[in-house]
């Protein structure tokens, strides 16, 4: 099969894909670089931080696989997708638990400072006195959005003996019971915003989700509370977001996605101490991005 990776994924399936594939790499393409190599491509590998635009696609005739090595498809043109019966397959279970580790880790380093912390005795200050902290224990996490990574989230959470709320798209019985298995509660997303210690954002970007988390739904979070993204930058109001921290009404952040990403780029928060800011790093485990690689591997090679 003739594929054209346009982002990078684990070294040793990128080699096992060589030994029986016309395989092209495109990491650092430019867009007219791209309208070029995928001309005679039947498959596309690709990640996050690409376009896979109608009118890249259509300059490939016979393209006929399209493999997502995650989860989030709002970089790619999928009328474009249905119309012209390419098939498209995700591979979002590795990655899930790798960005919910990340959350959970987010979670753990705002409420016993840890980067302050650190930085403040690198500069030989004892601060020991001067932090305080919280437990997680007894608190309430509110998962906006219980998909794939965020029922982990929640587990996570109730696991850790935390009271968990969590609100879906389209809430069912089925789903209802299917959380409260997991310790998880469903309830709307209202509850969830309001009654919230920790809220964490994990919705797929999409024209009804862009901007949700906007100033109006910023006011209505508990005092005191902190919010943790590792959704998509576009789903929250950084500005909005920026004025909570500022004042105080919300006592933290952490972001891993960014309104603004790629190299040069500066978050509007990058300036505030109570931040933590990673650049979409949620999915980039060894593990997880091995097993993702193995199964592009798979894919490719059971494809008709």
């Amino acid at each position: 099969m003739k594929l054209l990776l346009l982002s990078r994924i684990f070294e040793e399936s990128i080699a096992c894909l060589r030994e029986t594939h016309d395989v092209i790499e495109a990491f650092d393409a430019t867009p007219d670089e791209l309208q070029e190599m995928i001309a005679d491509r039947e498959a596309l590998v690709f990640r996050s931080g690409v376009d896979v635009s109608a009118e890249l696609m259509a300059r490939a005739p016979g393209l006929k696989l399209l493999i997502r090595a995650g989860s989030g498809l709002d970089n790619i043109d999928l009328d474009y997708v249905s119309a012209h019966g390419l098939e498209l397959i995700r591979i979002p279970g590795p990655g899930a638990r790798a960005v919910s580790e990340l959350a959970f880790s987010f979670m753990l380093a705002l409420t016993r400072q840890i980067i302050p912390a650190d930085r403040m005795l690198r500069a030989g200050h004892w601060a020991k006195h001067e932090l305080s902290g919280y437990l997680l224990e007894g608190k309430t996490l509110g998962v906006y959005g219980a998909g794939n990574i965020g029922s982990l989230v929640g587990r996570m959470g109730a696991a850790w003996g935390m009271n968990v709320l969590a609100c879906v798209e389209f809430p069912s019985d089925e789903r209802e019971k299917e959380l409260r298995q997991q310790n998880i509660r469903l309830v709307g997303a209202d509850a969830v915003v309001s009654n919230s210690d920790f809220l964490s954002i994990n919705l797929p970007l999409s024209a009804t989700t862009r901007g949700l988390i906007d100033a109006n739904t910023i006011t209505r979070m508990k005092s005191g509370s902190y919010l943790v993204n590792l959704a998509r930058g576009g789903i929250v109001d950084e500005n909005a977001l920026l004025d909570a921290l500022t004042s105080g009404r919300l006592r933290g952040a952490a972001l891993d996605v960014h309104a603004a990403e790629g190299e040069g780029k500066i978050s509007v928060l990058a300036e505030l101490p109570n931040v933590i800011l990673t650049p979409h790093i949620g999915a980039m485990t060894v593990d997880s991005q091995r097993a993702v690689g193995e199964r592009v591997v798979e894919i490719v090679g059971g494809y008709p």
